[in-house]
């Protein structure tokens, strides 16, 4: 009973330590954004650019920027893939677009970076980019017979984003720029504000008592500031629930109390409260200015759409985050208990150098060890404070989002058995040459 209490205990902190740290200012713009390019950009758009006979130097890179703006796991992704592979996209930049869109995409990689630095998100990004490319280059010359006996090619109707779905796209990528990027414009200090808060130490200590902060275990503690963003995170959902689960029928007065919950939920983010024996103090940053400007577009690009448009948008929103949310908050909380579980020195053992090995295992763990969207994220994050090397953890970021048993037969009943075999060891091959070529480039540089 004991363990099962310290089990708990460690996954509801580590559970409050995420809720509690900056990455709202990555997810809750990802969100919108996902939801915006499912709502606002038309298939055909998108579609048209991949289809067999359009030149290579057109499909691949049209597949992997389709694939960066959708924000979806792999189970998700296999139907979208379908959808265009029997539309008319040729297989190989349709198996482009299935291997980018996991874990390419703009919220994988803002989240990557946000959690494990901005060079583990480039890595993933350029390796990402190149390996995707080369396997569906690969695919497409392995099958290309088949590919050709698939039906007729996509048909070329035009059909455009209009300027207002497209204002509001660059808002919300704006704000997600402006929330997650460490440049010292955005990090240095306009103003502080002292506020006699009393107590403002001693609700500090008292966090850090329910859950410590420990940087050699990867314990991030939780802040004032953190317990005031869960607060708002709380409040903001009850209001999304009530406000956008029906939005499709119509808004009211819920759904604008949940938009301007986001936005102030987003605000507070970007400010730095630092406790103090006399009070409070409340520093303002040009990141505060910056997401304050970047959301004040975000909302007069929404009020431009049209009446449909927006409802389509926050309900294609409100989904993802029903879809992804809950598995991200459970899987946390199962990265907390596991990391009591784990021992250091395992995975010194068995990934801490960037070896043949070691990358394989990693894959290995990425392919039966299945997390949802996201939550590869923090276990990533678990493992290099546990003593797994970056080569072999690079190796695992790239193979967890792809593969997972139920993609594969997923992916399985849309392209056959014998295509499906060769695109998962094409994605393992590349996954573990991923993590040798980024792991010696670390040894290298340290």
């Amino acid at each position: 009973m004991d363990q099962l209490l310290l089990l708990l205990h460690a996954g509801a902190g580590n559970l409050a330590a995420y809720l509690a740290g900056h990455v709202l200012l990555c997810l809750l713009p990802a969100f919108f954004i996902a939801g915006a390019m499912t709502a606002l950009i038309p298939r055909s758009s998108v579609t048209r650019w991949l289809g067999r006979d359009a030149p290579a130097r057109v499909s691949y890179p049209a597949a992997a920027l389709a694939g960066s703006l959708i924000a979806v796991c792999s189970c998700t992704i296999v139907p979208l893939f379908a959808g265009i592979h029997r539309k008319g996209a040729g297989l190989g930049p349709a198996i482009c677009f299935l291997f980018f869109a996991p874990a390419g995409n703009v919220m994988a990689l803002a989240y990557t970076g946000s959690i494990l630095g901005p060079r583990f998100a480039v890595a993933r990004l350029v390796l990402c980019l190149v390996f995707g490319v080369g396997i569906g280059v690969l695919m497409g010359a392995m099958f290309r017979g088949d590919d050709a006996r698939q039906g007729a090619p996509l048909a070329n109707d035009d059909a455009r984003m209009d300027s207002a779905s497209l204002g509001l796209l660059l808002a919300l990528l704006a704000l997600l720029v402006t929330g997650t990027l460490k440049l010292w414009p955005l990090t240095a200090t306009l103003c502080a504000v002292d506020l006699p808060v009393p107590g403002a130490l001693a609700w500090q200590a008292r966090l850090l008592e329910w859950v410590p902060f420990d940087a050699a275990s990867g314990e991030e503690g939780v802040s004032v500031q953190g317990s005031v963003l869960i607060a708002l995170m709380a409040l903001l959902g009850i209001s999304a629930w009530r406000g956008l689960e029906g939005i499709i029928e119509g808004a009211n007065t819920w759904t604008l109390a949940a938009m301007v919950l986001a936005c102030l939920t987003l605000l507070f983010a970007t400010l730095r409260l630092e406790p103090h024996a006399a009070g409070l103090r409340v520093v303002f940053t040009g990141r505060t200015l910056a997401v304050a400007i970047s959301a004040w577009a975000v909302w007069r690009s929404a009020c431009r759409l049209l009446p449909e448009q927006s409802r389509n948008w926050l309900w294609e929103a409100w989904r993802f985050v029903k879809q992804i949310f809950p598995l991200l908050v459970a899987g946390v909380f199962v990265v907390g208990m596991a990391r009591t579980l784990i021992r250091p020195e395992w995975i010194e053992a068995m990934s801490g150098s960037n070896t043949l090995s070691a990358n394989a295992i990693a894959v290995g763990f990425g392919v039966f060890m299945y997390f949802p969207t996201l939550v590869e994220v923090p276990v990533a994050r678990m493992f290099l404070d546990l003593g797994m090397h970056p080569g072999p953890l690079l190796a695992y970021l790239m193979a967890d989002p792809e593969l997972s048993l139920q993609s594969m037969l997923m992916v399985s009943a849309v392209i056959g058995r014998r295509k499906t075999a060769a695109y998962v060891g094409l994605v393992a091959a590349f996954s573990i040459c991923a993590g040798l070529l980024y792991g010696a480039w670390i040894d290298m540089a340290l």
